[in-house]
């Protein structure tokens, strides 16, 4: 059967996340009844990460099987107008290999996570920013982030609820930087555990606030312990900006 990979954007503030669920809207959902409406196939797509309830994609890739072929160009038109008018759009298509697995054959994911810090609330970026109406220290927060680069025990940063079976990840990259009024965190990895990304981003704050030190972020890694990790930030900061393969 042929098989399709698709590049995804879209605003996860209305849906559940990515993955179907029984009773409240996905992307997932939202994706697989536009290919319905195109093809007349049932489908099940398979994504590069399973975002959560909240979560933004502005370079998601999924894949697909469909029964004959199609050209990319026409699978492209024909899902963003069955796509309309969620908040979902297929950016690109591509024909590609049955050994080509979405989530499988992912080398690294690269996610974004933005906090806006002026006073006045977000209007146009609402639900697309973690707002804390004051000035966080970017460049200890920064300095902090540099300290977990490399292969750790996460458990700290690690959702009580996650499945994967080790805590250990190699992060690749995580820095911190400015953007006039936001504070932008660049975090990636081959893959990540559940909750990992804004369980630090939480501990982050702390750090920008000076209530810790980045010694204290680091020894809160170390300390392999939930109980250590900052309140976690809200989804509705949390972007997955691209996936390498």
């Amino acid at each position: 059967m042929p098989r399709y990979k698709l590049t995804i954007e879209y605003d996860g503030t209305p849906f559940s996340g990515w993955q179907r669920q029984s009773e409240r809207p996905s992307v997932q959902q939202a994706l697989e009844e536009a290919i319905a409406a195109m093809s007349g196939e049932v489908v099940t797509t398979q994504a590069a990460g399973r975002t959560d309830a909240g979560v933004h994609a502005l370079g998601q890739v999924a894949h697909v099987d469909l029964s004959r072929e199609w050209d990319p160009f026409r699978i492209r038109e024909a899902l963003n107008y069955h796509l309309r008018p969620a908040p979902v759009a297929v950016l690109d298509v591509e024909a590609v290999g049955e050994d080509f697995e979405a989530r499988f054959s992912a080398k690294t994911r690269h996610y974004e996570y933005r906090i806006l810090t002026r006073r006045a609330p977000p209007v146009i970026e609402r639900d697309h920013v973690w707002h804390i109406p004051k000035s966080l220290d970017a460049a200890a927060m920064d300095h902090a982030a540099s300290l977990i680069v490399g292969l750790h025990d996460f458990t700290t940063f690690r959702s009580s609820e996650c499945q994967a079976k080790s805590p250990l990840r190699t992060l690749d990259r995580f820095s911190v930087r400015r953007e006039l009024d936001h504070i932008v965190a660049s975090v990636s990895a081959r893959s990540f555990l559940h909750h990992q990304v804004r369980s630090m981003v939480g501990s982050l704050r702390l750090v920008g606030e000076g209530k810790w030190s980045p010694a204290d972020f680091r020894a809160a890694l170390d300390a392999k312990d939930r109980r250590r990790c900052g309140a976690m930030a809200p989804s509705s900061g949390l972007y997955l900006t691209q996936v390498d393969y």
